[in-house]
């Protein structure tokens, strides 16, 4: 079932503009998916020419999300996640790993993309047992989400807060920061954090993202571990705490893990 206050947007393909390229079908592009334009596989293939283990990144960070999601779900026993910067579809995405583990499981996906929320339905599926529900809204306004996931979970029962590749798109850290700290304010205690981002530690990868950044997208900015850190002040870290994404518990049949400049970590509000 779903919740059906979030019908996707009819009018919503009219707003996609297609001659700027976009980073969430950039990076469905990379992951091998189809929901792109000539516009993002162009940028796309310019990014990986200057760094070639961009698409290396993207899978390891859906194989991350993966692993994140199955861990926060069985080990952890969290039945509700707020998955914000949801990106397009594409395979095993958060409410399909949750409702594997725990069917009643309730996902709210957040997302301001028209693409995106042209296919919030692929989104919508659901467990008999279990809801999802798709908001059309900015991570610039916390306050907002939390209002309107709030129709759908219960903030007085612990949930999972996913910021996957996304607090990059908030230029300023310190506004970062400040989003992430309000975000996790609204969560009761026995909550998660889990997020990822991709870190300044390579050259060939800020070349990249510079070359992307000057298309006329919107610029993702890479931080160093140091400033990711940050995002997990005052919550308690799971092992192995914040690594490149293929080194956080990795699965047995997962051999020769080859790192990335993606950081991320899980951790537990107190």
């Amino acid at each position: 079932m779903t919740d059906g206050s979030s019908t996707p947007d009819p009018q919503a393909l009219t707003k996609i503009d297609t001659t700027v390229p976009h980073s969430a079908r950039i990076w469905n592009y990379w992951m091998g998916g189809k929901d792109n334009y000539e516009v993002d596989r162009l940028a796309g293939d310019q990014y990986r020419e200057v760094a070639p283990n961009i698409e290396t990144m993207a899978r390891a960070s859906r194989a991350y999300l993966i692993r994140t999601v199955t861990h926060v779900a069985g080990a952890c026993g969290i039945r509700q996640f707020l998955d914000i910067g949801t990106g397009l579809p594409t395979y095993d995405n958060t409410h399909q790993v949750a409702q594997r583990v725990a069917p009643e499981a309730r996902i709210v996906y957040v997302d301001n993309d028209p693409l995106v929320l042209r296919h919030a339905q692929a989104l919508l599926t659901s467990t008999p047992e279990g809801v999802t529900d798709y908001i059309d809204a900015d991570l610039h306004e916390p306050e907002r989400i939390v209002a309107a996931a709030a129709k759908t979970l219960d903030f007085d029962q612990p949930i999972a807060l996913m910021l996957m590749g996304i607090l990059g798109h908030i230029q300023s850290y310190d506004e970062a920061v400040s989003i992430v700290r309000r975000l996790q304010e609204a969560l009761p205690s026995g909550s998660y954090f889990v997020h990822y981002d991709s870190t300044d530690t390579d050259q060939a990868l800020k070349q990249a993202q510079q070359g992307y950044d000057d298309t006329g997208a919107v610029p993702y900015v890479l931080r160093s571990v140091e400033q990711i850190t940050r995002f997990y002040d005052g919550l308690e870290l799971i092992e192995p705490g914040i690594v490149s994404c293929p080194l956080w518990r990795p699965g047995p049949s997962e051999t020769d893990i080859e790192t990335t400049d993606v950081h991320g970590g899980v951790a537990r509000k107190p």
